[in-house]
């Protein structure tokens, strides 16, 4: 249970972390310049903390619920099938809303996809490597 909870506080700060580096980097801001007039022009930090602590803990205790499940026998193996898993419910099938819906440039919509992929990866790769029921 201790390793639980420090490895999804880990996650939820990596998650903070990321979000960060991929969302306000120069690429990234010139990128989604389609999304600034519903842009808020200030964040509400303690609730990013929150909720990204929170998304930690989901993650992780989700990823431990699916352990038996996923492929492989190395841990390894298993936090990369559930990165790939979570990427699809958590980034895919939102990057293919946003493509239906709205007039998005594809390179925002790929550009989501590619930095979603290596977040998921990093989330389930510390998963796969620090988490066993």
């Amino acid at each position: 249970m201790i390793r639980y909870i420090i490895v999804s506080i880990v996650s939820g700060i990596l998650f903070g972390v990321m979000d960060g580096l991929i969302n306000a980097n120069p690429l990234a801001q010139k990128l989604y310049e389609v999304y600034k007039p519903i842009t808020k022009t200030s964040l509400n930090v303690p609730a990013g903390v929150v909720i990204d602590l929170v998304y930690g803990f989901a993650m992780a205790g989700i990823f431990l619920l699916l352990y038996k499940s996923l492929p492989g026998e190395a841990g390894l193996v298993k936090g990369t099938s559930f990165a790939i898993f979570a990427w699809f419910f958590r980034v895919v099938m939102y990057v293919a809303s946003q493509w239906m819906m709205f007039n998005v440039p594809i390179g925002a919509l790929l550009y989501t996809l590619i930095t979603g992929l290596c977040e998921m990866l990093v989330l389930g790769i510390l998963y796969g490597l620090t988490l066993k029921p």
